[in-house]
């Protein structure tokens, strides 16, 4: 069977482009999942190179945020690509960040600025994801909108 033969993916390629408020999601959630695998790997090279209290525990939280990562990025790869699928890992991903910058804005440290980036990109990318331009271009139907 020839390229040309196999079976279309998951969801058609519309006609019209790629709505830019789709494209401005996927690059939140790449943005996040980028972040992640940076403070992991820092939190990972300093437990391994410095002095920290519980080597073990600064190893574990490095590693937990590098696969932490995947989500948003596998989230974003799919929203560019405008799978359908994509949109729940991609609020999923938000959602959690909700409570992450809380607790950053309830710091009293230079946690703070970090809060309020969190919460303005997370709340931002929402807004985007819900949008009814997004869930058209992904083929998201409400419910009891089946064909």
């Amino acid at each position: 069977m020839s390229s040309e033969q196999k079976s279309a993916p998951e969801t058609t390629e519309a006609a019209e482009p790629r709505p830019r408020r789709l494209t401005y999601a996927a690059a939140l959630a790449g943005l996040e999942g980028a972040a992640l695998v940076i403070g992991g790997v820092w939190i990972l090279v300093l437990g391994l190179t410095g002095d920290p209290d519980d080597r073990q525990q600064a190893v574990t939280g490095g590693i937990t945020l590098a696969v932490l990562a995947l989500l948003p990025l596998l989230a974003a790869r799919g929203l560019l690509l405008r799978r359908s699928w994509s949109r729940g890992p991609a609020v999923i991903t938000q959602i959690m960040a909700l409570p992450v910058a809380y607790n950053l804005l309830k710091a009293d440290s230079m946690a703070i600025p970090g809060g309020i980036a969190l919460a303005v990109v997370a709340i931002a990318a929402l807004v985007l994801l819900v949008n009814s331009a997004t869930t058209q271009a992904l083929g998201i139907k409400g419910p009891g909108r089946a064909e």
